[in-house]
């Protein structure tokens, strides 16, 4: 299992270049780049729970149309290691996304927007009953993304239903994230900023409930950009043996 942590390393390195500060970080927000861009990013996760820990790589290649429209294609590399001696890797389950933009209003060194959202996930993985990662189901999720961010800070917020018509895993969904600039703007780019971010899930199926708080730190050198975040539970309503311990994310991008 350690070669895992070697192919995070490369395509962490590959693809660690930006010419702009980063979406929140296990958030979303409504920002868009103008049409005809595209991007190229991953946002690792290192999950350690009562059940094993979980090591998620995808490949995201996010393209935008027009500057109001966005399509996506993920596609996730997972390795697992079960406290009860199993483990493995391989491609987790692929996902689709598609925003669209119907709000905007700008003013002096602000912007408020809200997107729809929807995100297709396809059971190309195991059948391991990982959130999110593997769950070799497939599921459909339908959002609205609303956001602030002017030149001092940035709100995120985001809720949504995620519907799994064959399995358990039905999810209503609510983000709040706050991101917070240390420096001031300059040119060449130069950023440091601090996010701090809570994801609320109730899994209505299983009656589970989920308060997570990650805090994150983003940073910007002229083209390039690196994350990072540690998430921790708050509220960790699930079953015993099913609980979250925590997460590490690394995560860089490439726009052009």
């Amino acid at each position: 299992m350690r070669y895992k942590y070697w192919y995070c390393l490369v395509l962490f390195l590959l693809i660690g270049r930006i010419n702009a500060q980063g979406p929140p970080i296990t958030a979303d927000k409504p920002i868009m780049l103008g049409g005809g861009s595209f991007t190229t990013k991953t946002l690792v996760e290192i999950r350690n729970t009562e059940r094993g820990t979980f090591t998620y790589i995808p490949v995201m290649l996010h393209f935008l149309p027009t500057s109001n429209s966005l399509v996506a294609l993920h596609l996730p590399y997972l390795g697992y290691d079960f406290d009860n001696g199993s483990d493995g890797s391989g491609l987790a389950d692929i996902k689709i996304m598609g925003k669209y933009q119907f709000l905007r209003k700008d003013g002096t060194g602000k912007t408020f927007r809200m997107v729809a959202k929807t995100l297709q996930t396809l059971p190309t993985g195991e059948e391991l009953d990982i959130v999110d990662i593997s769950t070799g189901k497939y599921a459909g999720y339908f959002g609205i993304v609303a956001g602030y961010e002017s030149l001092k800070y940035g709100i995120s917020n985001e809720v949504g239903y995620n519907w799994m018509p064959n399995g358990t895993l039905d999810e209503l969904r609510y983000k709040l994230g706050f991101g917070l600039p240390l420096l001031k703007p300059q040119y060449p780019n130069k950023q440091l900023n601090l996010y701090f971010e809570y994801t609320n899930s109730w899994f209505t199926s299983r009656d589970w409930y989920q308060l997570l708080y990650a805090q994150g730190i983003q940073y910007a050198r002229k083209n390039i950009t690196f994350d990072l975040a540690v998430q921790v539970p708050l509220v960790n309503d699930v079953d015993n043996g099913r609980k979250l311990n925590y997460s590490i994310f690394l995560g860089t991008r490439y726009t052009f």
